[in-house]
């Protein structure tokens, strides 16, 4: 796992704009942040100045910022508000203050030399994966490293209960990603789960997941069929996001066929499905 420098900063909220039902994309300056955190790894944000809620919460990085130099200088992070501390980021507006500190996590894979990978999201699951998009086709560099193309092909499959639901589809497809949409209702694309859209496609070299845990099961077992590695990044509630609390742990296969914990927070979020004892 590379190691990058841990930030702690008070940072202001540049945007906050409403991308569809309950879900928003909210901007901020960072420009060390920005120039550092790579796809796949998050931050903890925490509203500053108040004790209610008193924990700061883990979020995925949506994409950085470029200024007009082309340097790294903002993140975007998007959310579902489900809780009182998304609800409270909702109504954050242009100048309101945040605490952030990051970037935290192992990032995902580098996928390099592979021809056609599948990225599979469900809910709010597809937000690490527009920087993924671009850091694989090689439109965008990430942690200080020059863009660069990884992989030929990269195939996004995202789920959601009911259409006005979906959020960032057209910022996929710009990315470059070929776009396959499912909804549990019929409203949107294919009529059914996400997982059981993909199962219905050509097998990719690689599988990488995000979402709801019974996804991801579905997902490993679909990855297991087919006998492609498979990765998925961990949903996992966290306190501290640095590995001290012991709260986000997650059960991992053993050399000697049993099981220990593993914290999401720096042993993750990403992890690959055949060392996760989920059986």
């Amino acid at each position: 796992m590379l190691h990058t420098p841990l930030l702690q900063a008070p940072v202001r909220v540049a945007a906050n704009t409403l991308l569809a039902r309950n879900t928003y994309c909210i901007r901020f300056h960072s420009p060390e942040l920005a120039a550092t955190i790579r796809p796949g790894q998050f931050l903890m944000l925490r509203l500053a100045g108040v004790n209610d809620p008193l924990l700061g919460r883990p979020f995925a990085l949506y994409d950085t910022v470029l200024d007009a130099a082309g340097r790294p200088a903002a993140l975007d992070v998007v959310y579902l508000v489900v809780g009182k501390m998304t609800g409270r980021l909702a109504a954050l507006r242009p100048g309101d203050r945040l605490d952030a500190w990051g970037p935290l996590g192992n990032g995902f894979a580098d996928l390099a030399g592979l021809d056609d990978v599948a990225l599979v999201a469900g809910g709010i699951g597809q937000t690490p994966f527009l920087a993924y998009v671009r850091d694989l086709l090689g439109t965008r560099g990430y942690g200080g490293h020059p863009a660069r193309r990884r992989v030929g092909r990269v195939r996004l499959y995202y789920g959601v209960r009911t259409a006005d639901l979906t959020a960032g589809v057209d910022d996929f497809r710009s990315a470059g990603a070929e776009v396959h949409l499912a909804s549990d209702d019929g409203t949107l694309g294919f009529r059914g789960f996400v997982t059981q859209l993909l199962a219905t496609q050509p097998k990719p070299q690689r599988l990488v997941g995000c979402g709801p845990e019974p996804m991801l099961h579905a997902l490993a077992k679909q990855a297991r069929a087919w006998a492609v590695p498979c990765d998925v990044s961990l949903e996992t509630p966290m306190a501290c996001g640095l590995g001290v609390c012991f709260s986000c742990v997650t059960q991992v296969r053993t050399r000697d066929a049993g099981w220990d914990y593993k914290r999401v927070c720096v042993d993750g979020p990403v992890f690959d499905t055949a060392g996760l004892a989920w059986d």
